[in-house]
């Protein structure tokens, strides 16, 4: 009896890998691009967060930079005689200085405000938006106050810039449209997050332009007359 044998595979047919056939290869690399297509969609549908706006941006400052006093339980209080002594009172030598910078300071020192480099430079920069530099004390209203100088938007005037300097302040401080200002002050915050609090604020109807008509160049310090002091 003759038994047929059916060849066995070569050892290289063994080897060979399997092909995949065109259609099913043309399946999967069409869900891979399905895939990254989606993934990409998920990325660009997550939007960047918003930007904060004054407000916030001081806040975020103000929780950056806590402020704390510690006094030490050695310090005792002692009642000792001590010579006499006097003072020329802050805004009164602030008058005698009688510049733009001087102004400034006093429109701080009413406000209970740090006359900081920050405070002031922010002061003076806004002095000049308002009434430029080369008459600064245009009306004894450096700021275009409108607060008690009996003139509608900001036109009216002052009998002196002493004055001016109280009312500034007071008006900053009694309008709650103002509140943001006055936090940047209170904290000598860094003058464009103060700017940035001033354009959003009502005190100009044009908000400056949002900045973009705000002027950061150094402002130089001129004296106002006698007269207007």
């Amino acid at each position: 009896m003759t038994t047929s044998r059916q060849p066995l595979p070569s050892r290289r047919a063994a080897l060979r890998p399997r092909r995949t056939p065109p259609a099913l290869r043309r399946s999967r690399l069409g869900v891979g691009a399905s895939l990254g297509v989606l993934s990409l969609i998920a990325v660009f549908a997550i939007a960047p967060p918003a930007t904060p706006d004054a407000a916030g941006q001081l806040a975020i400052y103000i929780a950056a930079h806590p402020q704390s006093l510690t006094v030490s339980k050695r310090i005792s209080l002692e009642d000792r005689t001590r010579d006499g002594y006097s003072a020329t009172a802050g805004v009164e030598s602030l008058a005698v200085s009688g510049t733009n910078y001087a102004w400034a300071k006093m429109v701080l020192l009413s406000g209970g405000w740090p006359q900081s480099e920050a405070n002031v430079t922010v002061m003076v920069r806004w002095m000049r938006q308002e009434n430029g530099t080369g008459s600064w004390w245009n009306r004894n209203n450096p700021m275009n106050n409108g607060y008690g100088s009996g003139g509608g938007g900001g036109l009216g005037s002052y009998d002196n810039l002493v004055t001016a300097a109280k009312k500034a302040a007071e008006n900053l401080q009694r309008n709650p449209s103002f509140s943001t200002i006055v936090a940047a002050f209170a904290v000598s915050a860094p003058t464009n997050l103060t700017e940035q609090a001033i354009w959003a604020s009502p005190w100009a109807s044009s908000h400056y332009g949002n900045g973009s008509s705000w002027h950061t160049s150094p402002v130089p310090e001129v004296t106002a007359p006698a007269s207007a002091w």
